[in-house]
């Protein structure tokens, strides 16, 4: 267990995700952390992360200074070597020049930390303020041109800090560097895998669970499918399954999903063809927003009216993920900037009086798809793209209708077969069309056409808080537009979608 406090830091995620590489369990907390939930934790080593605040000002986050007493490892990252050093009585001071991306790093000292290094290397820093005086004990271990203080230790303590950040991959031996902190400071073992994680699951259900019955919505992406496989294999047929066909799905999606659940997982599912229901609440409503809210609404009652006719049923399952908590918590008064809140984290309504149960509430989006695979989930199922939970509502822009929702099904249809076929379905986090509210003029059959215009959308990503767009080959994207013109009647015109995130999102609404 390696535990890394908060400070604020936009690489966060990035430096839970390096350790967990190694096979090492950590979990991300805010730097308010009680002392004693800490120690409870009993971690073998601690990472203080960046932050954009600087240390002397009032406002800045700060840690309880007892993390220095526990008796474990401590490396502290950019803002998070300033707190430790201004903690423990050095000096931070602005910096004559600030410091803001690539530099060459230079040992001076080869310790612990920086063993295998070599004498020079390249480092990515992004800080305003420098340490000027460090704390009795410690030693400058590395510099750059524009910081005489870009690495010290306090080997004696364990006390490691790098002005840099070793997370990113601008510092190409910054991944040596952790593991050097994992395992020679630490002393870590490098055993946490997905098949060990899987059996305490198992076992945390089974014991919270005991006899009674747990629902869960399915939606049959990658998160609630490797749930309900998680806690299928716990409590077997004690789960049940509700899935809410909304109308607004993928060509055939519901059917095949309700199959591979029901015949080849023998899952207990509660299949809700509710489509009209949320079609003609549609009928009419333009903006993203209130289709969501829509959509939203209607799907609750209909899952709170189909949970009601479980007996026994006390939990309720979700597959909430570790990025959602994270982002949740700083929402609530933690140091990150928040980027989305999430439907998953505080939506359970009261009246449901249910118990949550969140078995991958400490997982990545990556380690959700190794734990589906371990458990033997369908490869359909694991490498599934993320599906928007108002489905193609907010993919055919403007008013939504029966016959725009069939033009949209049949041109994504053919999109996803040939972006499958091409060999680039895993390479992509999304690829998706997009319907678009206008049309225009086109020749077809030696006719004039005025017809409507699709856009192809296709992202790279690690985890969709920022993505790039995908430089799929010209004679495929070719092939998926001359097929969706010469199949889809009502089409003219397509287009690429080459904006990234940030300043896009994936989505268009």
């Amino acid at each position: 267990m390696i535990v890394v406090i908060d400070f604020g830091s936009q690489y966060n995620q990035l430096i839970a995700r390096r350790v967990r590489e190694q096979n090492v369990y950590c979990q991300i907390e805010p730097p308010d952390i009680d002392i004693e939930r800490l120690k409870f934790l009993h971690p073998e080593g601690i990472i203080l992360s960046g932050g954009p605040a600087s240390i002397y000002e009032k406002s800045s986050p700060r840690a309880t200074p007892e993390i220095f007493s526990l008796g474990v490892p401590v490396l502290g990252i950019c803002y998070g070597m300033q707190f430790m050093v201004e903690a423990l009585g050095g000096t931070v001071s602005r910096a004559e020049k600030r410091e803001y991306g690539f530099a060459r790093l230079r040992i001076q000292k080869e310790e612990a930390l920086l063993s295998g290094i070599g004498d020079d290397t390249q480092c990515w820093m992004s800080h305003g303020d420098s340490i000027t005086a460090l704390p009795e004990g410690f030693e400058v271990t590395a510099v750059t041109e524009n910081t005489p203080m870009a690495a010290a230790a306090d080997p004696v303590r364990g006390f490691y800090g790098l002005q840099f950040h070793p997370e990113v991959e601008h510092t190409p031996k910054g991944k040596q560097m952790l593991q050097n902190f994992l395992f020679s400071v630490c002393g870590c073992r490098g055993d946490w895998t997905m098949k060990a994680f899987a059996e305490e699951a198992i076992a945390e259900i089974r014991n919270s669970v005991g006899d009674k019955q747990v629902i869960l919505g399915l939606s049959g992406g990658v998160d609630s499918s490797v749930t309900a496989m998680l806690i299928h294999q716990a409590i077997g047929d004690q789960l049940t399954c509700i899935f809410v066909d909304n109308g607004l799905l993928r060509h055939n999606e519901g059917v095949r999903l309700k199959n591979i659940f029901t015949q080849h997982l023998k899952m207990n599912i509660d299949y809700v063809d509710a489509a009209d229901q949320f079609i003609n609440a549609l009928q009419g409503v333009t903006d993203p927003e209130e289709k969501r809210k829509i959509i939203g609404k209607i799907f609750m009652d209909v899952f709170e009216a189909e949970a009601q006719k479980i007996e026994n049923a006390e939990f309720l399952a979700q597959g909430t993920l570790y990025p959602d908590i994270i982002e949740s918590q700083s929402a609530f008064g933690g140091p990150t900037a928040i980027i989305k809140s999430h439907h998953n984290v505080g939506g359970l309504p009261e009246k449901m009086k249910l118990k949550l149960i969140e078995p991958l509430k400490f997982l990545f989006k990556d380690e959700v798809r190794e734990l589906g695979k371990t458990l033997g989930l369908p490869e359909e199922l694991v490498w599934r793209q993320p599906f928007p939970g108002p489905g193609l509502a907010i993919r055919v822009i403007g008013e939504i209708t029966a016959k725009r929702l069939s033009v949209l099904r049949l041109a994504d249809a053919i999109l996803l077969e040939e972006i499958r076929e091409s060999g680039y379905y895993r390479k992509l986090w999304q690829s998706f069309a997009v319907l678009l509210p206008i049309k225009s003029v086109g020749v077809m059959g030696d006719k004039r056409t005025y017809e409507n215009i699709l856009a192809i959308r296709a992202v790279t990503s690690v985890d969709a808080m920022t993505a790039d767009w995908a430089k799929l080959p010209h004679d495929l994207l070719g092939k998926i537009s001359n097929r969706i013109i010469n199949e889809v009647q009502g089409v003219n015109r397509v287009v690429y979608d080459i904006s990234s995130k940030p300043p896009s999102t994936i989505e268009w609404e």
